[in-house]
């Protein structure tokens, strides 16, 4: 009886490691399996980056690059996007400053007698202060009119222009030496408007600048300058100019 006992409980024991090998083969093939599930998971958002970026959707691929890395920081994928993700997140703050630049300009297209008048107009960086009453936006407007051509001109809300009869005003693109330019006050209190005369020049101007900063006189005394961001005119929205 003792030794069937004896049987018994070496049997026993003999169930019982055989069973704790067996959970620890199970758990360490369920870790494996977790692991191998992870890494498909960030292999896939590496894919998904890599495709973004070779279509340069910056902001995109640095959504992605940035999700692989706070969800999957110890994959091989996040290890190998990690560097590209520099110069990702780089060129997405360029296309997202491009976008404000972009959308900082205003187009027009309206019906005008027999053909259409074109339009591309943009607000001061900051309102100026013309008269004394406060600080006012100042507008930087590019028309084509079908009768009366091409022209650029400045637009104030509050105050007037110092230029009845013709004044000059000095342009300066992205901080180069000023340019002066003749612009002239139109005899009208419809707008408050002054034309700047040489518009094909202030064109090329903004066309190929970041910041235009035009100084002009005003009838408060002395001169004002609004600077305006340029930098994401579409030229074609005037295409001829």
């Amino acid at each position: 009886m003792r030794r069937l006992a004896q049987t018994a409980v070496a049997g026993l024991w003999l169930a019982l490691a055989l069973a704790g090998c067996d959970n620890k083969e199970r758990a360490a093939a369920q870790a494996a399996a977790e692991a191998a599930a992870r890494e498909r998971a960030a292999e896939e958002m590496a894919q998904r980056f890599e495709e973004a970026r070779a279509a340069q959707q910056w902001e995109l691929a640095r959504g992605h690059g940035e999700a692989l890395l706070m969800d999957h920081p110890r994959s091989a994928a996040a290890a190998r996007i990690e560097p590209l993700l520099a110069q990702v997140r780089v060129q997405a703050e360029v296309a997202r400053e491009q976008r404000r630049l972009a959308a900082a300009w205003a187009y027009g297209a309206e019906p005008v007698g027999d053909g259409t008048q074109l339009s591309a107009a943009i607000y001061a960086q900051a309102p100026v202060d013309t008269d004394g009453s406060g600080a006012r936006p100042v507008r930087l407007i590019f028309r084509d009119h079908p009768e009366w051509g091409r022209s650029s001109y400045l637009v104030l809300e509050a105050g007037d222009f110092d230029c009845y009869g013709g004044c000059r005003v000095q342009v300066r693109a992205d901080g180069q030496p000023p340019r002066r330019m003749a612009a002239s006050r139109p005899d009208t209190d419809e707008a408050i408007a002054m034309f700047i005369e040489d518009e094909a020049a202030l064109w090329r101007l903004a066309k190929g600048a970041k910041t235009l900063a035009i100084e002009f006189p005003v009838k408060a005394g002395g001169t004002r300058t609004a600077v305006f961001e340029v930098g994401g005119l579409d030229p074609a929205k005037l295409p001829g100019w």
